[in-house]
């Protein structure tokens, strides 16, 4: 098999090391050195080579890598067929070693990123990514005719997908999220009457955020935080399935925070304008009374979480 190799860019996108594209991010058109190696050490762009049918090496300096790039990486990982993975990182020195399924290889390199990506200061929001194909075997699961239907409609939104989410008895947890290319910030275009979305989002939230940005809630750390997140689906044109712990600073009162775990499917739909549309569909997970904490308390909360799925 023919080595394979490319390169994902700091905003998630895949790039082949000589391309225009690449020269491009690089912010150079006529380097006179190892342009690739240059990148990785120093930009943050991730090598992503195929070896063999058998192997794939994967190549990083964590400190520089952007949360979009590791969740481009992490995706392609989601679908890969190879089993085994060699991750080079450069620390003081490089380092090699071997994960042996795509499942410890996402989990490896979200522990070595995670003191500049996964966690934000406060240390309130925590990732779990999960594989999305799997919903198509899990029967039971309300998100499975999402996907399917998004697989249905070859990714293109039309109204039937509204239709068929209140069908469903999902309407009221569904949100879409707008992004154009000239901006690429996601914004507000639908939000389910769902009560707990007045708790982080305001009161009337399903209008009065319509429009706006998701990086401009209340919560302006969360709502960067999952911005990230739709903007890598929107590039990659793949689905996230996730799940997710977070402490979010409420609207009313910002020393409370509403701590939530959630199940959510992400879902890039291409529209009739140069618009993409993501929806996301969440469920929640344990008890679905909100639960509030002081901001402090949340903080620490999350973290025994995070302590105890590692």
């Amino acid at each position: 098999m023919k080595r394979l190799s490319k390169l994902v860019t700091p905003d998630g996108q895949w790039v082949a090391a000589s391309s225009a594209e690449f020269l491009e991010a690089l912010g150079d058109f006529d380097p006179d050195y190892d342009a690739p190696a240059f990148a990785i050490k120093n930009l943050g762009f991730i090598r992503f080579d195929t070896l063999s049918d058998s192997i794939t090496e994967i190549e990083l300096h964590p400190r520089n890598v952007a949360l979009p790039a590791l969740l481009a990486v992490q995706q392609e990982l989601i679908s890969s067929r190879i089993r085994l993975f060699r991750i080079k990182y450069l620390d003081d020195t490089w380092h090699s070693e071997i994960s042996a399924s795509p499942e410890q290889a996402i989990a490896r390199l979200s522990e070595l990123c995670a003191s500049t990506i996964l966690l934000p200061p406060a240390e309130r929001f925590l990732l779990e990514p999960r594989d999305y194909t799997k919903l198509f075997d899990e029967y039971d699961n309300p998100l499975r005719p999402l996907l399917q239907k998004w697989r249905i409609l070859f990714a293109h939104f039309d109204s039937t997908v509204i239709s068929h989410a209140l069908e469903q008895g999902l309407l009221s947890r569904m949100m879409i999220f707008g992004l154009k290319p000239h901006d690429f910030e996601p914004v507000f275009r639908f939000v389910g009457a769902r009560r707990s979305n007045g708790i982080w989002l305001g009161r009337d939230s399903e209008i009065s955020v319509i429009g706006e940005r998701v990086a401009n809630q209340p919560d302006k750390e969360y709502g960067a935080w999952v911005s990230q997140f739709y903007k890598a689906v929107a590039s990659t044109g793949q689905p996230r399935y996730d799940i997710v712990t977070a402490a979010i600073q409420t609207s009313h009162d910002r020393s409370q925070a509403y701590v939530t775990r959630y199940e959510r499917l992400l879902l890039p739909w291409k529209t009739p304008s140069e618009e993409v549309f993501v929806t996301m569909w969440s469920k929640k997970l344990g008890d679905e009374a909100a639960s509030m904490f002081s901001t402090s308390e949340a903080s620490s909360s999350v973290v025994r979480k995070l302590a105890r799925s590692s």
